[in-house]
């Protein structure tokens, strides 16, 4: 195959797939606008030394959430939100503390657990996500 074939079918290759994953985000965006169903979670964490968290709270799109923090929470932090559509539920504690940082966390949804994950080290970012129940 010559230089010129080869440049015009990886160009088109190139084009195909941005199109094609352009019109996979509008599909998400058309899915969650369709599913005006909301949902409750809580969000939970615990720990040691917790220097931030963030978690999706319900605001912007299924594709890209708007995220809320809190610095320097009192532990144990609840924090019970309402999502919408097939947004994930999600909650990102970060601890630094050269000590060892401890970290829990737990999504929960109508009394069940979504979601449960702890980590310990130097620099612990322990997350937890979960797929929105209305999607499942």
């Amino acid at each position: 195959m010559s230089r010129t074939t080869r440049a015009i079918v990886h160009s088109v290759a190139a084009v195909g797939l941005a199109l094609g994953l352009g019109s996979c985000s509008e599909a998400v965006d058309q899915v969650d606008k369709a599913v005006n169903e909301t949902y409750e979670v809580t969000y939970e964490v615990t720990g040691k030394n917790v220097d931030s968290i963030e978690y999706h709270g319900g605001g912007g799109k299924a594709t890209e959430p708007k995220i809320e923090s809190v610095s320097k929470p009192k532990l144990p932090w609840t924090k019970t939100v309402t999502l919408r559509g097939i947004m994930p539920a999600a909650v990102m504690p970060v601890a630094v503390d050269p000590e060892g940082a401890q970290v829990a966390c737990k999504i929960t949804y109508k009394g069940k657990v979504l979601e449960e994950q702890s980590a310990k080290g130097l620099v612990t970012t322990g997350g937890c996500t979960a797929e929105s129940p209305i999607a499942g």
